[in-house]
């Protein structure tokens, strides 16, 4: 599976509705990050649908090497802002 393009290298927060449906983008070239906007189309990535336990403010992974994605576990830090727009070393 090829490597996702890192977005950014600080997470997403974002305001979030229990129940609803999202679609977190995992290739990293949606122009709507954290979310998916059909850019992945041709490639191998597909989105990854979630719903949240509760109405809040949640941090979503923009360096897309979150393991637990769509939500931010820190692993951006490990990726310096020259990197963003591109495919992880």
């Amino acid at each position: 599976m090829s490597k996702p393009t890192i977005a950014n290298n600080q997470p997403a927060k974002v305001a979030l509705e229990q129940g609803k449906k999202y679609f977190f983008c995992m290739c990293g070239k949606s122009s709507k990050q954290p979310f998916c906007d059909g850019s992945h189309q041709g490639s191998e990535f597909t989105p990854l649908a979630f719903t949240c336990d509760a109405s809040k403010d949640y941090f979503l992974c923009q360096c897309k090497h979150s393991a637990n994605k769509p939500y931010c576990d820190g692993t951006h830090k490990r990726f310096p802002a020259d990197l963003i727009g591109k495919l992880a070393p």
